[in-house]
């Protein structure tokens, strides 16, 4: 009987392959944590940048954006007949004037909302911080009419409020943060807790209505979790 030799792979072009292969999945990792750390640059540049924006305005108007009384006339902001959601009318722009955006816990509930707004109501002023920056030049996009909220690099809403979070001042939301970033911009920026220092978040898909206050799940960040993070101006 004749038997047919069979070739199979030699130890060199088996240990090539895995090389290959562990030369891909390197090279995927890599590829993450540079789409990771970008991301998270973008955070940081964000939440820099509109402080500055902030404190630009209030230097310019002596006013907070949001909060200036006189937004209406100073910019001419508004539509004399608005279609509905779009825009504001007439005298809608303006915020209380009481030297603070918003009033703290009730973020959650208006950030989605686009427009119109009650004249000088202090629960909505943050939905007229970024109308108020773009009127005076200081942020991009639209103008002084668009009340669009921009969105972080992870996809979640932006929104500012005074005092959120239970952090004393005004804070910048940064809305649907990946749990594992949040613990990287905690151990980056801040005390490395979810629930103390000028960083604290809140579980953004585990409560209705308004903020509790500290993170749900007490000082740690769940891998599983996405966060809302208040970073303190």
């Amino acid at each position: 009987m004749h038997l047919t030799k069979q070739k199979g792979f030699t130890l060199v072009e088996i240990a090539i392959v895995l090389v290959i292969v562990g030369l891909l999945i390197g090279g995927v990792l890599k590829g993450q944590e540079m789409i990771t750390n970008a991301k998270l640059k973008r955070i940081e540049s964000d939440n820099a940048g509109i402080a500055a924006a902030m404190f630009s305005y209030q230097d310019r108007y002596l006013q907070l954006p949001g909060d200036d009384a006189a937004a209406t006339a100073r910019f001419n902001v508004y539509f004399d007949a608005a279609p509905a959601g779009q825009g504001w009318v007439a005298g809608e722009a303006d915020g209380d004037g009481d030297g603070v955006v918003g009033n703290g816990t009730d973020w959650k509930d208006i950030i989605p909302i686009t427009a119109p707004w009650a004249a000088g109501d202090p629960a909505q002023e943050t939905s007229k911080f970024f109308g108020h920056l773009r009127a005076a030049g200081l942020i991009p996009g639209g103008s002084g009419t668009d009340p669009a909220r921009p969105t972080s690099a992870y996809g979640g809403l932006i929104g500012i409020q005074n005092g959120s979070l239970d952090i004393a001042g005004h804070v910048v939301i940064f809305g649907q943060i990946e749990g594992q970033v949040g613990r990287i911009l905690e151990a980056r920026l801040d005390d490395g807790a979810a629930d103390t220092g000028r960083i604290q978040s809140n579980d953004a898909n585990g409560l209705t209505g308004m903020d509790s206050g500290a993170a749900s799940d007490g000082s740690t960040y769940d891998d599983d979790t996405r966060y809302d993070m208040a970073f303190r101006l």
